[in-house]
């Protein structure tokens, strides 16, 4: 899969993806449609650095959803 694209689809799936790594109880939390296409980039570099871990820590966990709630559109 090309992530290099900015497209719906691939900011979905990158989400999808870190939802399932963290294992987050609210799977509505990471809708792509909450999210601008302006921050593709910076969700990207999160999903590669949760893609690259072998485990994510409780802190390293509440890092990430943080940054992403700062990333959704208010």
């Amino acid at each position: 899969m090309d992530l290099t694209a900015n497209t719906p689809e691939n900011m979905n799936y990158m989400l999808k993806q870190i939802e399932a790594k963290l294992q987050t109880v609210n799977a509505g939390a990471l809708n792509a449609e909450k999210f601008d296409s302006e921050k593709y980039e910076d969700i990207r570099d999160i999903y590669e650095w949760v893609q690259k871990q072998a485990s994510v820590s409780v802190r390293e966990m509440e890092a990430i959803v943080s940054e992403l709630g700062q990333l959704r559109k208010s």
